[in-house]
């Protein structure tokens, strides 16, 4: 892909900065950011992109809420737009911190259909992230897009550690006390929050009219690559904490970040290809499974395990939720194998070994 018109929403984080590296060797880039300085990236060791000399990669900020000029022009004529915005679930599920998760893709999902729809020369394509943890929790079988189970239940997505069930209780004794058992605040315990914020997001994504655009909602796993979820991970390794997580049955999705990178630029040429895609390697592996390879490429024999309750307090202690690692995320690219993609890195060993073995290694 080349001399083409990029934009890309949110793209300070992991994902988006290896998407800027990418794409800018050979297109104009832009990235829209609610900080121009000193922005903050879960690459750890990569500082963000500065603006280039030549103005192939450049930042415009915006709020992600309201329709401004000097963002909303950026849109007119390009070939690509991709929303990687909303706020980190890296956080515990307070109330505060729910309604930043699920408002900042709301919003800004909003923002940029309603720009578009003011564009004389729309956007060619616009991909817009979810994830694939709005799939069910499951250990029985892998979830592709058309035949996936999703439940809006929290009974059904998360397995509770004793700690968890003891903090659900007293959180639904204290609602039915404060507000009644029928009142909306206390059965909204019942449903799974992720599953809100990943319906929601998609919903509002393909309401938005378009009719010149065609979209795509990626369902990502976690992307592997020199930065993000590696890093923590390598550090329990090393610390000789690099055991199994919880029962070590949970299943892991996840996708090299060079075949993200490779899918989108595929789906950009693919005309035919619209609506929801999975995008993780064909081949998820346990927590057993990729913590015994993590090990490995850290050069550690043994490694601690970690059950449930302790995840749940050292989680508390750290300010996230158990969710991110017991839930099993087990999805299939069905969609993209059907269609012919072919992947560079279809399995987990294949992924580390060249992540791992670069010159900058983790």
């Amino acid at each position: 892909m080349k001399n083409k018109k990029i934009v890309i929403a949110g793209g300070t984080g992991f994902i988006g900065q290896s998407l800027a590296r990418y794409f800018g060797k050979e297109n104009q880039v832009t990235i829209l950011s609610r900080q121009l300085n000193n922005q903050q990236t879960n690459s750890y060791h990569s500082a963000a992109i500065k603006n280039e000399s030549d103005d192939s990669i450049r930042y415009v900020k915006w709020d992600a809420v309201n329709l401004e000029t000097n963002w909303t022009d950026t849109l007119e004529g390009a070939d690509l737009l991709i929303n990687l915005t909303g706020q980190s679930v890296n956080c515990r599920y307070t109330e505060k911190n729910k309604k930043r998760v699920l408002d900042s893709r709301i919003y800004s999902t909003r923002a940029l259909g309603e720009a578009i729809g003011k564009c004389k020369n729309p956007p060619l394509v616009w991909i817009n992230s979810s994830s694939a943890t709005i799939y069910q929790h499951s250990l029985e079988k892998p979830n592709a897009e058309v035949n996936g189970t999703i439940s809006k239940w929290k009974k059904d997505n998360m397995p509770y550690s004793f700690l968890d069930k003891i903090r659900f209780r007293l959180k639904k004794i204290y609602r039915q006390l404060k507000y009644g058992a029928d009142n909306p605040k206390t059965k909204d315990l019942e449903f799974d929050f992720s599953i809100k914020v990943c319906e929601s997001w998609e919903k509002e994504f393909f309401a938005s009219k378009t009719p010149s655009t065609r979209k795509i909602a990626l369902r990502m796993a976690i992307a592997l690559g020199e930065g993000g979820v590696l890093v923590p991970l390598s550090r329990l390794a090393k610390w000789g904490l690099g055991g199994i997580q919880g029962n070590g049955k949970q299943r892991f999705s996840w996708v090299h970040i060079d075949d993200l990178m490779g899918i989108i630029e595929w789906l950009t040429e693919k005309q035919e290809i619209e609506g929801v895609l999975n995008v993780s390697a064909p081949n998820a592996v346990t927590n057993t499974e990729l913590m015994q390879q993590i090990r490995k490429y850290n050069n550690r024999s043994f490694g601690l395990p970690a059950p449930a309750f302790l995840l749940e307090i050292g989680a508390t202690l750290i300010g996230t939720e158990t969710e991110l690692i017991l839930k099993s995320r087990w999805v299939i690219p069905k969609r993209l194998t059907d269609n012919g993609f072919n992947f560079r890195y279809p399995t987990l060993d294949d992924a580390l070994n060249e992540i791992f073995n670069k010159e900058n290694r983790i």
